[in-house]
């Protein structure tokens, strides 16, 4: 259950009151919110994520990443690292199969009335279909934040990211 404080912070942090808000996957060491658990449908519609990164300092940090081209080049290395790759679709796996486990029992049946199962058993991390790409690291080091995700690591390892959720 959300307190009405931590609820004002969330708000603060996105600009707005959240929809389809479930719980705080994860907070700072302050008690932070820094990412969100989302519920599957919003508006009868599937949510593209579930987990959503609420921390402005970690907002802004990886806009600045995203913003030179580091998309493309972890792409690039996807496709040149067999390794790395498989444990890229490791993650997708593992977020899907946390997505559908985090569902409850009247989630799956609304989900499935809806026909919207497919699309939820394909849908990877932020709602990305095509599993050798990346969409957002945004929603990478959400990820990361409540589990394994190698971009996450990656970001963590070549830019200092861990060392913001000290001072959130």
């Amino acid at each position: 259950m959300l307190l009405p404080q931590q609820l004002a912070i969330i708000e603060q942090q996105i600009g707005r009151r959240p929809r389809g808000l479930k719980a705080i996957a994860s907070s700072s060491a302050n008690g932070v919110p820094l990412v969100l658990k989302m519920r599957p449908l919003v508006d009868n519609k599937p949510f593209p994520t579930l987990y959503w990164l609420s921390s402005r300092d970690l907002h802004k940090a990886i806009s600045q990443i995203e913003m030179v081209g580091t998309v493309k080049r972890l792409e690039k290395r996807l496709q040149d690292d067999p390794d790395w790759m498989a444990a890229y679709q490791a993650n997708q796996r593992e977020y899907v199969a946390e997505r559908w486990a985090s569902c409850s029992s009247e989630d799956v049946v609304e989900l499935t009335r809806l026909g919207y199962v497919d699309l939820l058993d394909t849908y990877g991390i932020g709602g990305l279909r095509d599993w050798e790409q990346i969409r957002c690291l945004h929603m990478h080091y959400a990820h990361h934040l409540c589990g394994n995700n190698v971009i996450g690591q990656w970001l963590d390892e070549h830019y200092g990211l861990n060392d913001l959720l000290i001072t959130n």
